[in-house]
Formats: structure tokens, sequence, C-alpha cells
């Protein structure tokens, strides 16, 4: 068996740019990635950071399909899933699962939150109706919350908790990987950390490959093995994690670590 979960080569996407539609026929397209290729090890963690609109969270629809590229391959765990056919989709992306950014706006709010943690398997056919509440109870604890805010709804929830039950839905079906997309950006830096050591945990407990999306190299820097930069659709550097943010190559990768703040206020600063 490889060691690479996930192979990715030259992968390519282009959308209509609706910003340049004009008032009759169709928008032109834009290319939004450009030849990005990587791979993700079995039990690994790659971190692709970037600054707002580099491409990160479209990579991450491309790799679950949800747009599909129209140039590349996506190889995972051995099978080119590509242009995979409508009816074989849901068994790729039981095992590829999808964390989104904002948890309101992807969780039902009018569903409470047992029912949405388990929704997958139902949709599955995986668990009853009887079943689906022991279930929800031993997932939302998989992820360190409380068995009794399953019968929450979302809004009762704080920022960090509705990230974890966005986790805990994509564990219900039991993916190799995750992809986490953004998933600590509206979250004060001790949810952030917090959801940080819970994907370290969950890899290690359960073998789980990550993607994890962000604009903090700290974070990055503290879960990952490897790294991805992107600028405009373009991976501009790629390595160990270690490595790169040790010594940076692209001028993009300096620029982006010159703009972490320091950790102690530079008095002469005011001089300069």
């Amino acid at each position: 068996m490889s060691g690479r979960l996930l192979e990715v080569a030259g992968l390519g996407l282009d959308l209509p740019d609706l910003a340049a539609k004009p008032v009759f026929g169709p928008a032109p397209r834009r290319t939004i990635l450009r030849d990005v290729s990587f791979t993700l090890a079995r039990g690994g963690a790659l971190g692709v950071i970037g600054e707002s609109g580099s491409g990160k969270s479209t990579l991450a629809r491309a790799l679950t399909l949800l747009f599909p590229p129209q140039r590349g391959r996506i190889v995972f765990d051995g099978v080119d899933v590509t242009a995979l056919p409508a009816a074989q989709l849901p068994g790729y992306r039981v095992r590829l699962q999808l964390v989104f950014q904002d948890p309101m706006s992807s969780l039902n709010p009018r569903r409470r939150v047992g029912a949405s943690v388990t929704q997958p398997l139902r949709a599955l056919g995986r668990v009853s109706r009887a079943q689906a509440d022991a279930a929800a109870a031993a997932l939302l604890d998989r992820v360190g919350l409380a068995a009794e805010l399953r019968h929450r709804y979302p809004h009762e929830l704080s920022g960090g908790q509705r990230q974890r039950v966005g986790i805990a839905r994509a564990l219900a079906v039991q993916p190799q990987a995750l992809i986490a997309d953004e998933i600590t950006s509206g979250l004060d830096v001790s949810a952030q950390a917090r959801i940080v050591v819970l994907l370290g945990q969950l890899r290690r407990e359960l073998g789980l490959s990550v993607i994890f999306i962000s604009h903090d190299l700290s974070l990055v820097r503290s879960l990952c093995d490897d790294v991805l930069i992107m600028r405009g659709g373009e991976v501009v550097e790629q390595g160990a994690a270690a490595e790169v943010l040790a010594s940076p190559r692209h001028p993009y990768t300096r620029a982006l670590l010159d703009a972490i703040p320091l950790p102690v206020p530079d008095a002469g600063w005011l001089d300069r």
C-alpha cells in the first residue's frame, strides 16, 4: 500500500467570472486554479496557506469535486477520481470530507445538533432512528462536546462548539481524510488553539489525514508536516513545514512571515 493517500497533478479549474458578465450572453471564464500539484501522506497533515483570493477554498471544492476541474488528475487511494460519474461521487465524498468555514451557514438552523451530526448516517442508511441518538452522543464526545448538546440548536452554541459539531458531522461517516477550510478564522485565539489540538488528536487516534487551510502560519506550523503556499491560484512554494517556514525561498512566503506580529513590540518602530 502506498504511503500517499492523495496525489494531485497539474490541477486546473476555470469558473465563470460573474463580475464581468455582459448583459446578454454567458459570463466569460476565468482561471482560478493553475497547475496545482501536491501529495498528502496517509495520516499526514498538509497546510495550505495564502491570502484571501489565493484559491485555497476553491482548491478544497475542486478536491471534493464540488467544482470539477477541467485539467489535471486527482488520485485518491490509488484511484483516479477526477472524472467520476455522478453515481460514484457519494462514495468518494464519504472518504474525503469537507468542513466548511462558517458553521452557521453549513448547519441547518432549524435542526437540532444531534440530528445534524447523524444526518449523513441516516442518509446512507447506516443507523436507524432509534440508533441515531446514541450515535450523536458518541460523535459529540469524540470531538470534546457534552452529549446533552445534541438537543440544542446551532444558535445556542458558541462559535467553537459549532465548529466542533461540523467536525463531528464529517467524522460520522468515518472518512480517511478531512479538509478543514479556514475553520478557525472566526474564533478567538484560545478556541483556535483547541480546534488545532483536536485535529492533532484525531490524526493520532484515528489515523486521519488532514488538509488544513488557513492564513495563520502559527497554527499551520503547530499542526502540519508539510505546507503549500498559494498565490493567485498557483503554488509558489511547498515542502516540509519546518523547512519552508524557517527558510522560505519565495518572496511571497517571506512577505507572509514578515507580516506576523512580533511577540514583543519593537521599541524603535516609531523611529523608522
